[in-house]
């Protein structure tokens, strides 16, 4: 299976969502996200891997996400992911109670619709820490972090917050990737530097380990 690359917007004290919603908008940051996510060769598409409150943040007309195998998490076994009368969805899209089979479905490419390029975990926060957990010696384990750094203003009102990978001990240190790298990695021009949007500076960062 393909390691998992997470990818997450969060202020400088990794301030991510306020009352279940994000805490800025950002059309072009989106953008970037939506881009990064759908990028994969011809015959093949790319995972995004979510909970299930971040999939029901997305407004219901873009359930599920385009282009994408949408893998959503929820410890209702049960839980409704399209009404049954909803036409058939444009992707495809995938209930699983928890992350182990999850990851399992990714690792046999028979179950999946068309093979995966690439696996993204969108969020939220406990997935985002479930996924940081992962041992690298499993061979499934986050090794890349696609960071949009809110640098200002600071968000306080956040009540949802992501870990501080760059602070957690165990296998693995964190690396800075430069610029160019993450272009290299994304398969096209990404904005360098401090961005500005709606008077809120963002920047684009790739971590690796």
């Amino acid at each position: 299976m393909s390691r998992l690359t997470i990818i997450v917007a969060a202020t400088l004290t990794n301030g991510i969502g306020q009352n279940s919603r994000l805490p800025w908008r950002l059309p072009k940051e989106m953008a970037y996200f939506a881009r990064i996510t759908n990028n994969a060769p011809d015959g093949t598409m790319n995972a995004v891997i979510m909970g299930r409150n971040t999939w029901e943040s997305i407004p219901y007309k873009f359930r599920p996400l385009p282009k994408r195998a949408n893998i959503v998490i929820s410890s209702n076994k049960h839980y409704e992911l399209m009404p049954p009368d909803a036409p058939t969805p444009p992707a495809p899209v995938y209930l699983h109670s928890n992350l182990d089979t999850a990851l399992d479905r990714l690792s046999h490419s028979e179950w999946m619709e068309s093979p995966i390029h690439r696996s993204f975990v969108i969020g939220g926060a406990s997935l985002y820490r479930d996924t940081l957990a992962l041992p690298p010696s499993s061979g499934r384990f986050v090794d890349r972090v696609l960071l949009t750094r809110i640098l200002s203003p600071a968000f306080e009102d956040c009540d949802v917050y992501m870990p501080d990978f760059l602070d957690t001990t165990g296998d693995g240190k964190w690396r800075r990737a430069s610029h160019e790298e993450l272009q290299e990695w994304a398969g096209f021009e990404v904005p360098e530097g401090v961005q500005e949007e709606n008077n809120i500076k963002y920047e684009f960062q790739m971590w690796v380990r």
